[in-house]
């Protein structure tokens, strides 16, 4: 059985201590908005983090300039601290792999201004499977919220397809959950690097289907979710899903992007390892 996240964070304090120094500070990176409603999930995964985690320095930044602090701003503070070791965890759930250039723009300014101070960047949250319990709970919450009886589809709404491997991973999770319930499900987002969530409802009513339920792979009710979910209602969606939000499974998913980070900081005279992969398969909740 492979080790928890919370035990790999364990072997990375351990190792931290060993060089008799304190591990890295965990920076989540979160999207900025002006709503302070869409920033309180950040607030509210870091608060849960050190909850879990007390012996570690968490901070939470946002992207952009729509919302403080930024990345930069919490660099700042923790260089004051005596910080000399920094993992930026992208809260990013359709880059599977590559960054936004607005998170490698944040590195290059922070490694120019802090030179004393060494950075990494983990890999993304992106469509993990294990997101999919989250997003099973969720839609059956406003299935039932709105008294729905009959469900003969699904779609998997997230905010835009994102990398090319972010890409075919959320199409694998359209594939899972619909071979889950048995039902026809088509990814949609919320930009246009790919079909709506209009575009999927009228493709699925074209097919017979008319109970569609949208479950929302967005991680808070940012703009693009707003726009998804006002959309999805006009073109005849039964219900619209929460956002995932702070589950614990966001929360294991950021422990184990910051313990692999962590441990390529580690001057073990080795290379560093390209992270691995779960199992692509994994069934969400009944």
């Amino acid at each position: 059985m492979a080790p928890k996240a919370s035990d790999e964070v364990v072997s990375v304090i351990e190792a931290w201590k060993g060089r008799l120094m304190t591990a890295p500070a965990l920076v989540i990176l979160a999207p900025g908005s002006r709503d302070p409603q869409v920033a309180r999930v950040a607030h509210e995964l870091r608060d849960e983090l050190i909850a879990v985690r007390p012996s570690m320095i968490v901070r939470a930044a946002f992207l952009g300039t729509a919302c403080s602090p930024t990345g930069t701003q919490i660099v700042a503070q923790l260089s004051r601290q005596g910080v000399k070791e920094v993992v930026f965890v992208p809260l990013l759930l359709s880059h599977d792999a590559d960054h936004s250039p607005v998170i490698e723009e944040l590195l290059l300014k922070a490694q120019a201004a802090f030179p004393a101070v060494r950075f990494a960047v983990s890999r993304p949250i992106g469509p993990e499977a294990s997101l999919l319990t989250i997003l099973d709970q969720r839609t059956r919450d406003a299935l039932c919220l709105n008294h729905c009886l009959e469900l003969d589809a699904l779609v998997l709404s997230a905010e835009h397809l994102g990398d090319v491997r972010g890409e075919t991973m959320l199409a694998r999770r359209a594939r899972q959950w619909s071979a889950h319930h048995r039902l026809p499900c088509l990814p949609a987002v919320a930009d246009d690097t790919g079909p709506s969530v209009a575009n999927a409802i009228t493709s699925l009513r074209s097919q017979g289907r008319r109970h569609i339920a949208v479950g929302s792979f967005f991680l808070t009710a940012d703009e693009p979710y707003h726009v998804q979910a006002d959309l999805a209602h006009r073109y005849g969606a039964i219900s619209v899903s929460d956002p995932i939000g702070c589950a614990p499974e966001v929360l294991e998913l950021i422990l184990a992007r910051y313990a692999f980070a962590a441990m390529n900081l580690l001057d073990l005279g080795i290379e560093a390892l390209d992270e691995p992969e779960g199992p692509d398969l994994e069934l969400v909740g009944a």
